[in-house]
């Protein structure tokens, strides 16, 4: 299926609007308490469950509307679905906590095997919208890889001896400004690596 242009704004709201409806859900189930077949599920659980399907209508969405997903996109859905199953499968809440660790912790982990092997897997990813020397996609994947694992480690405190109620928050608006404030710093540090693709046409 060709690749069709959207509407930015569109783009950031199915992308980003299925965490922000957890939040609100959450917010007003969080004091609840549901029984369904004659097991009693929290405020949260039930968020969880709801949140699966809005993110797959979202992905659902947007794959309709530009004929592509990201990979990045398709395993986070895969992961979300799977310990979503599974914090309602077990009424557990501690799945669904743990699967951002998972995440962060497996984009540091192919981040990292790709340094290892002297590649930038960011740069295959990303390179068509971020034209870079190859020096500079190196240097923004070491310090990435970095972050990642902080994030899968900040995580794993939080959630392990911090309430429900700030994990969720963390999760949805601290997690992401974090990582958008960070990469937003590293693009400014390495812009003499920046290619200038009208420039370098220019020359020819």
């Amino acid at each position: 299926m060709a690749h069709k242009p959207i509407n930015p704004i569109l783009k950031q709201v199915l992308e980003l609007g299925p965490t922000l409806a957890f939040f609100l859900i959450y917010m007003r189930l969080k004091e609840d308490s549901f029984t369904i077949g004659g097991t009693a599920y929290s405020g949260f659980i039930v968020a969880t469950v709801i949140f699966v399907p809005i993110l797959l209508v979202a992905m659902g969405i947007l794959w309709a509307l530009t004929g592509k997903l990201s990979r990045i996109q398709v395993f986070t859905a895969v992961v979300v679905i799977f310990f979503g199953g599974l914090t309602a499968w077990f009424n557990d809440e501690r799945f669904f906590k743990m699967k951002t660790s998972i995440v962060y912790g497996v984009f540091a982990a192919m981040l990292g095997f790709g340094l290892l092997q002297g590649r930038s897997y960011l740069q295959w990813v990303m390179g068509e919208l971020l034209p870079m020397e190859r020096t500079g996609w190196m240097i923004l994947t070491r310090r990435l890889t970095v972050m990642f694992l902080a994030l899968a480690v900040a995580n794993e405190v939080i959630w392990r001896t911090q309430s429900t109620d700030l994990w969720v928050k963390l999760e949805t608006f601290a997690f992401p400004a974090v990582l958008f404030l960070f990469l937003w710093v590293q693009i400014l540090s390495l812009q003499k690596y920046l290619i200038d693709e009208d420039a370098s046409k220019g020359a020819r």
